[in-house]
């Protein structure tokens, strides 16, 4: 089976919980936090995936990493997901339940990286020109400084990338010299 279609699948029966119980806000922070722990902390996937790991420690693992309260929409939903042995996509789920979040709520997702720490005027300059962009969307930024860009910036809307960066500029320049 495709690996995308498995979370996707998942994601949307957890979407359709959490709208039925009214906390898919909740649920949403939840998501993000485990998708965080996960990037974060590189021994998460192979404790969870460990087939020797009793399912209920498998269970606590995941709600202490993304904050889930027992009981709730979200740690249920865990419950099932290991129960039905897919918790190596648990990641991918979470992912595919954000994506599936921001399209519902009008949130387009923008990272703001630049060569040096910019003040909030010119980041809020930026931002300005892509609220302009995005007929109305909500913003939920993420900034982050990146050297190697040498000057300049980088902004990702929804995986689509504007490259303003010094970086890039000299390697057009390079393949330009070259051809």
């Amino acid at each position: 089976m495709n690996d995308g279609l498995i979370p996707n699948r998942y994601a949307k029966a957890l979407f359709k919980l959490s709208i039925e119980r009214g906390d898919t806000a909740l649920v949403y922070d939840e998501m993000k936090r485990l998708d965080f722990a996960y990037a974060a902390e590189t021994g998460l996937k192979k404790a969870v995936n460990n087939p020797f790991l009793p399912l209920s420690d498998k269970l606590k693992l995941l709600c202490t990493a993304s904050g889930a309260q027992q009981g709730g929409a979200s740690a249920k939903f865990m419950e099932l997901v290991i129960k039905n042995n897919r918790v190596d996509f648990m990641r991918a789920i979470a992912l595919a339940f954000m994506k599936q979040y921001r399209e519902q709520n009008g949130i387009a997702k923008v990272e703001v990286v630049t060569a040096t720490p910019l003040g909030d005027s010119e980041i809020n300059d930026i931002i300005e020109v892509v609220k302009s962009q995005l007929g109305g969307k909500t913003i939920e930024l993420t900034k982050s400084v990146n050297p190697d860009l040498i000057g300049g910036f980088t902004v990702d809307v929804d995986s689509r990338v504007l490259d303003a960066s010094v970086k890039n500029q000299l390697e057009k320049l390079r393949l330009k010299l070259l051809s």
